[in-house]
């Protein structure tokens, strides 16, 4: 008996070819529907758990009683998901023999919808309005999993991300990297001396400074590139170009006036890949481990904290800090500081006991830490 589709009832607004990000919050109460199906059958059968701690049932049972039979419920549910292995991880076809379903953020044509197809080739790949919607929509069951942008080798972090994945509780169970190549995209007929300004993301327009210099074209800010070449074939401008890629002028009918217009050919984008459960790290390929801590301030304490990695001869692929929001200035010695997070990519699986140790070692003084994910490395571009 397969599993064919598991939604939540808290209200989830999913728009035709993609999601919204008119989501609610999460409902305090569990209520979660899940529909069976057996071989080709039509006839489904419902089963509810619904657990609410909020008032005692009509039995009078006390809320600490009601609260180990839900959670026994739950365990003993052979639906729920488990964790997945490192071979699983980059499967396009579910349990029940459906393509998996992988959120990105923006349009169709755009360089995020690549890298879901080439992490998860042949999936079904689910554009969303945001960032947030992405996260929210793997963790109420509309997508299996997100692919989304951490770094570019050009413009840097996407730091919105690096603060979502501390808000929402989503494992990171592996990464893509694609090379980006922009072109400039028009309506066919439009010649390159008669466009005046140009529309893209930010970054896009940032790495395609020097090209875009020369052209003397004013510069638009949109929410993506693939939106970009959106607008400009719906709006038929003339006068206006897109930077986005060579898919996004195929889907919306755009002349390719230059490519590769990017200022460094070596233009690469990092992607995270995530889940609701982490996989299970193995030895036999190359892992990295995702970290994020906080240390108390003093001199001295990131020194000691990056120790304990270097001691055991891990290498550190990435360090990245963040304010942590919401937090008061902290005072010393008559002056005010930012509390910090420390976001760090290791190389090393957190099933070797090396690692392990690493962490133990860091648990002592860190104030605050978590793992976000072991899963292996993307070595497609090395």
């Amino acid at each position: 008996m397969a599993v064919h589709a598991v939604r939540l009832t808290t209200p989830a607004t999913q728009l035709r070819g993609g999601i919204s990000s008119n989501l609610s919050p999460s409902n305090r109460k569990l209520n979660t529907f899940v529909r069976y199906g057996c071989g080709s059958s039509k006839r489904y059968r419902f089963v509810t758990v619904l657990a609410s701690l909020r008032e005692d049932d009509a039995n009078g049972r006390d809320k600490s009683v009601r609260a180990m039979e839900v959670k026994k419920i739950l365990e003993d549910s052979p639906l729920l998901p488990k964790p997945l292995s490192s071979n699983q991880l980059a499967e396009s076809v579910s349990s029940n023999g459906s393509r998996v379903r992988v959120a990105y953020q923006g349009v169709r044509g755009a360089y995020s919808e690549s890298a879901a197809e080439k992490a998860y080739p042949n999936c079904e790949a689910v554009p969303c309005e945001e960032f947030d919607t992405a996260f929210e929509a793997v963790e109420r069951w509309l997508v299996d999993r997100a692919v989304l942008p951490i770094e570019n080798s050009l413009g840097g972090s996407i730091h919105r991300n690096y603060d979502l994945l501390l808000r929402h509780n989503l494992h990171i169970v592996g990464e893509v990297k694609l090379a980006v190549r922009h072109c400039l995209l028009a309506n066919h007929g439009v010649n390159i001396e008669e466009l005046r300004r140009v529309l893209s993301h930010p970054q896009a327009l940032a790495q395609c400074e020097n090209t875009l210099t020369k052209l003397g074209l004013v510069r638009e800010a949109v929410d993506d590139t693939a939106g970009a070449a959106k607008q400009i074939a719906f709006e038929k401008l003339n006068d206006a170009a897109a930077v986005a890629s060579a898919e996004a002028a195929k889907i919306y009918g755009l002349n390719i006036v230059a490519e590769d217009i990017q200022d460094d050919c070596d233009n690469v984008t990092r992607f995270l890949m995530l889940a609701r459960e982490p996989i299970i790290p193995g030895t036999n390929r190359l892992f990295k481990t995702s970290i994020v801590f906080s240390l108390e301030e003093g001199p001295g304490v990131l020194f000691k904290a990056l120790a304990v990695f270097a001691l055991r001869q891990i290498n550190l692929t990435k360090i990245e800090s963040r304010p942590l929001r919401k937090h008061p200035l902290r005072a010393s010695g008559g002056l005010k500081y930012f509390d910090y997070l420390f976001y760090v990519d290791f190389e090393a699986s957190m099933a070797d006991e090396v690692a392990q140790n690493a962490l133990r070692h860091l648990e002592e003084f860190a104030t605050f830490l978590r793992v976000l994910g072991s899963y292996p490395v993307d070595t497609t571009m090395l």
